[in-house]
């Protein structure tokens, strides 16, 4: 990828989750990762980490996923969660709020099981609301963020942006190509894009903003 504001100049999280869908490839989801100062895997993605010279810090999750091999090596650090309302992500995203993080990175979360990702994605507004956390989710390709009311966003002229509307009944915007609006349906707020350095969006309730890294 081309080198763009969102890998030089933004203030990232230093606690990353990784999760067990597709391990990221490219370099700024990847630089997000190594310079991490607190690394939490759900069970299942440990040994992808581990296979790419990381050592996690803490795992959480059900235990399901875990080798043998991993349950021995890293027996100090495993926090299991018997129950099963809640998917790894959110286990471990609860583990890390117990202990005080508050800022949290989401690398690994999409790819792999479709259902999967938009369950992940999706439960960035809960991450938000219920847990008092300040998630970014990181693909390759850009990343989500969870917003509620009226929110400025840092952009670049030609970005792509999508809007994913969780229950307003109000919304509207300035710096986006198209206006937004309540959308019904999640596909109605895709494929916008950014006129310039930033936009604004404001609303009456939960939204999830989506900007590439990449521009059109």
């Amino acid at each position: 990828m081309s080198s763009s504001l969102y890998d030089k100049d933004m203030v990232w999280p230093e606690t990353v989750i990784v999760g067990n869908g597709d391990f990221p490839s490219s370099g700024i989801p990847l630089g997000i990762l190594r310079r991490a100062r607190y690394v939490c895997c759900c069970d299942g993605a440990v040994e992808q980490v581990v296979s790419h010279g990381i050592i996690p810090d803490a795992i959480a999750g059900d235990g399901d996923s875990l080798s043998a091999e991993m349950r021995e090596r890293f027996n100090g650090i495993i926090h299991l969660f018997d129950e099963q309302d809640d998917n790894d992500q959110t286990k471990a995203t609860r583990f890390c709020a117990a202990n005080g993080i508050r800022s949290i990175a989401y690398i690994g979360s999409t790819g792999r099981r479709e259902d999967h990702t938009l369950g992940n994605i999706s439960l960035l507004t809960r991450y938000m609301s219920e847990f008092g956390i300040e998630p970014v989710m990181v693909t390759d390709y850009g990343y989500f963020v969870p917003a509620r009311g009226s929110m400025e966003f840092q952009s670049f002229r030609g970005q792509q942006v999508s809007v994913f509307n969780f229950g307003t009944k109000d919304m509207s915007s300035t710096g986006l190509k198209w206006d937004v609006y309540p959308f019904s349906s999640w596909w109605q707020g895709t494929l916008n894009e950014a006129l310039g350095d930033s936009f604004t969006i404001c609303s009456d309730g939960d939204y999830i903003v989506f900007r590439t890294f990449e521009g059109k």
